[in-house]
This record gives C-alpha cells, sequence and structure tokens, in this order.
C-alpha cells in the first residue's frame, strides 16, 4: 500500500486526494472539560504544575451518530505509571498516583473538536477499585512490584485491574480486558463490574476468577489481554498483546499470539492463533493494540512495535478467523504450539489465522508510539486512540556511567544498586513533551469498504 506521508495538523483533514484508492484521516486532540488532568501531589509534583494528563485511548468504541456528532466510549488504563528497575529478579513500575481508578468516558467529535466527559471510576461492591498488580501467589499475578515515587513497596488488594480495551454487552453495559490475569470484565454502564473471568485454575493453584483456559495465564507480565470485541453472534474475543511465554521459555520462539474466544451465554471457549508479522529482533516484541469485529468470521487488528533495525511500526490488519484451528485441541504438555516451527505447525495440521495489511498508520502520519484504542464506525470508516501513558516518564539522575535503567536493581530500602553496591543514582518522574503527552483521536476513511 502507498501512501504519501504528510504533516499533521490539528483538526484538520490528512488530504491524500492526489493519490487514488487511498486512506485520508483527520486528527483530533482529545479536550476534557470536566477536568483535564489528574490529582498529583507527590514527590515531583513540582515538574506538573496542573497535575498530569489524563490517558484515554487504551480502548475505543464507537456508540453511534448524534446529527454530526461522532460519539465514542473508552477506558483508561490502571493510571499513571513509570518504568523502574527490577526488585530482586521482579520486574517493577513506579505508580505515580497509586489510588487512581481506571475509567470509562465517552468521547465526542463534533465541528472540528473532540472532547471526552462522563468520567465513571471502576468499581465493586467494596467501592473503586485500583490499577495496583495483584498479589503473588494467584493466577493473573505479575510478581511486578509496585513503588511509589520514592521507590517504596505497594500492596494491593488483588482488585487491581489494568483495563485496556471495551466493547458492548449487548445490554447496556460493556465488557472490559485487562492485562493482568488476563481477565475478561463485564460492568454496567456506570462502571459496576458485574462479572469476571480469567484462566481456570489447576489443581493446587489458586484463582481470582475461572472460566477461561489456564494456558493464558503464560501472558508475558504486563501483556495480558490488549484487545476486545463482541462478535455479531454474541462471543466476546480478546487479543494476548504478546507471545505466551510458557515455562518462560516460549516468547521468543513463539511464531503467534492467541486470540481467546468466550461465549457468555454458554461458557465456550476456543483459541485461535495471529500470526505476527517476521521483522522483530524477537518475536516477543511484536503487540498488539486492540481488535474490532467486522463479522462473525473477521476482525481488525493493531500489530505494533519496533522492528530489527528499532523503527516503529502501526499496521492495522485485517484478520480472517474462517480456517483459524481452536489451539485448544493442540494444548498438550510438552507439545504446546508456541514451541513449532511454521513446518511443524503444517504437520501438526494446525492453521494459523490469515491476514492482510488494510492501514499503515506511520505511512499515514501517525507519530505516536501506542495505538491502543481501534473502532469500526463503518465499513470504510475507522477511529483509531492513542495511549499517552498519562504524560509521564522517569529520567536518571546523577547515572552511572555506561549503565541503563535495566541495569539498575531497587533495594529493599528503595535506594538503586548497581551489582549490588549502592550508588548515588537516584529516579526522577518528569512529564513527556508534546505530541507524546497528547491524547489523539483519528478518524480513518478507507477508499474501499472492508467487507
Amino acid at each position: 500500500m502507498k501512501i504519501k506521508l504528510i504533516s499533521l495538523v490539528v483538526g484538520s483533514t490528512l488530504s491524500l486526494s492526489s493519490f487514488a484508492a487511498e486512506p485520508t484521516a483527520e486528527r483530533f486532540v482529545v479536550s476534557f472539560p470536566e477536568g483535564s488532568h489528574v490529582n498529583y501531589s507527590g514527590a515531583f509534583s513540582s515538574a506538573f504544575a496542573n497535575g498530569l494528563p489524563v490517558g484515554i485511548g487504551s480502548g475505543l468504541l464507537f456508540t453511534g451518530k448524534q446529527g454530526d456528532a461522532l460519539t465514542f466510549a473508552t477506558v483508561t488504563d490502571r493510571g499513571p505509571n513509570a518504568d523502574s528497575p527490577s526488585v530482586g529478579k521482579n520486574e517493577a513500575k513506579i505508580f505515580v498516583t497509586p489510588d487512581f481508578t481506571p475509567l470509562l468516558m465517552s468521547i465526542r467529535v463534533e465541528n472540528g473538536k473532540a472532547e471526552a466527559t462522563h468520567l465513571r471510576p471502576l468499581h465493586d461492591e467494596k467501592g473503586n477499585i485500583n490499577g495496583l498488580p495483584l498479589q503473588s501467589g494467584v493466577i493473573g499475578s505479575t510478581n511486578e512490584v509496585a513503588l511509589s515515587d520514592t521507590l517504596k513497596t505497594l500492596t494491593g488488594d488483588n482488585r487491581g485491574l489494568d483495563t485496556e480495551g471495551i466493547t458492548p454487552d449487548g445490554k447496556g453495559g460493556f465488557w472490559l480486558c485487562d492485562e493482568y490475569g488476563p481477565f475478561m470484565i463485564n460492568v454496567d454502564g456506570n462502571g459496576k463490574i458485574i462479572a469476571k473471568h480469567g484462566p481456570q485454575a489447576l489443581d493446587g493453584e489458586k484463582s481470582i476468577a475461572g472460566g477461561l483456559p489456564n494456558i493464558i495465564k503464560w501472558r508475558q507480565p504486563n501483556r495480558g489481554f490488549e484487545g476486545i470485541t463482541r462478535m455479531p453472534d454474541g462471543r466476546i474475543i480478546a487479543a494476548v498483546q504478546s507471545t505466551l511465554d510458557i515455562d518462560g521459555k516460549s516468547k521468543k520462539k513463539a511464531l503467534f499470539t492467541r486470540l481467546v474466544s468466550f461465549d457468555p451465554a454458554t461458557g465456550k471457549t476456543a483459541m485461535y492463533g495471529y500470526p505476527i508479522d517476521n521483522v522483530y529482533s524477537k518475536n516477543s516484541d511484536a503487540k498488539i493494540g486492540d481488535i474490532v469485529a467486522l463479522d462473525n468470521d473477521h476482525i481488525l487488528l493493531i500489530e505494533q512495535g519496533g522492528d530489527k533495525d528499532d523503527v516503529m511500526r502501526n499496521n492495522i490488519y485485517k484478520v480472517d478467523l474462517s480456517q483459524a484451528s481452536d489451539l485448544a485441541a493442540f494444548d498438550k504438555p510438552g507439545e504446546y504450539p508456541e514451541f513449532d516451527s511454521a513446518d511443524q505447525l503444517a504437520k501438526r495440521g494446525i492453521t494459523l489465522a490469515s491476514k492482510t495489511l488494510a492501514v499503515d498508520l506511520r505511512k499515514l502520519g501517525w507519530k505516536q508510539e501506542k495505538a491502543e484504542g481501534l473502532a469500526l464506525i463503518d465499513s470504510k470508516t475507522l477511529a483509531v486512540a492513542n495511549d499517552n501513558d498519562f504524560g509521564v516518564k522517569t529520567v536518571m539522575q546523577q547515572p552511572v556511567e555506561g549503565k541503563k535503567l535495566k541495569d539498575y536493581r531497587v533495594s529493599g530500602q528503595g535506594k538503586l544498586t548497581v551489582e549490588d553496591k549502592v550508588v548515588a543514582t537516584t529516579i526522577a518522574v518528569k512529564p513527556l513533551e508534546k505530541p507524546a503527552s497528547d491524547s489523539e483521536l483519528w478518524v480513518v476513511a478507507l477508499p474501499e469498504p472492508l467487507l
């Protein structure tokens, strides 16, 4: 697909009219009339005079037209967090505002503006939830260590969710998906959690929620479900963000990631393999951004990540599931398809989904790192949103020469160490620069119908 690279103008059409049969796009920066920032009074609050920008776009759902206006539902992820060195052998994250509650929101696009309103916190019978990782010892725990902005250990209550996708439930509420469990969560229109489904526990395992295939517990840390959609027949399909890491051995080798189908009416599940592009330094670098149903056999899917030359890719594919094998029939200890080559998959009679490129967002002018919201407006029109990570990043102060973030460790006293020796280096939380800190929504018009 040949698409001319052009510059971006807020609220203006990216016109490719001089090229036949090419997409066009309109870019909006989403504003927040009800309050555009997350309150932050922590150790580095002086760098955020107005608090943190809201981070929408982890999931996107088109909810209809009202006159000339386009309306969407969206969901935030677990909240403002930033990279951290590991704590021992466990990965860690800095939770800048640990009490943040993931939010449902509505977006209205009209008269050249996109506005987010109607903020609804996710909650259960105990009150608002948070985004802190699950404690170790349960299926769904990533074993990530949650740290405060001063590197003190935080403890969650096993109610935390890292929401990453949204689709209707057909009853006025939504299905959301999460990166921890990974979970599928049914909520009502006000954000109250009705049901939660996760990997079914085996003997000797402890789970928070069941009903989904046990094997998806092997998702990489912070790489659970990264997109969810409701098919016309009522099935819910969620995409595991990256390759599974079965027994800690398959993530770099696996040729596919999994799409998990769940029928809320019957509880029946199935799994399909989505083939990742062969362009990454290691297969575990591929990431799914979001998915949306076209019909009962086809979905759109964002695949993204840095390639072998460290060039970022954000592609939207049309994926055909009609001939894809149900991987559950092939999942046996020692014989998981994640360890198979293409020839071995074929010999076993395993057929992965097929795909064709629909839109190369980079060639269309996309500059953001993460495209994590994808919505279908009609057969020729899409909407895409980014995740701006709440506009925060970590920076090293007084770094040890030649050392990167991954070379440090955080001690039990909240100090940074290198090779088990305490160093003078500290971590600060700083704001992202524009446009990375913006919440963008693009409306993309295609030259031909998707179906």
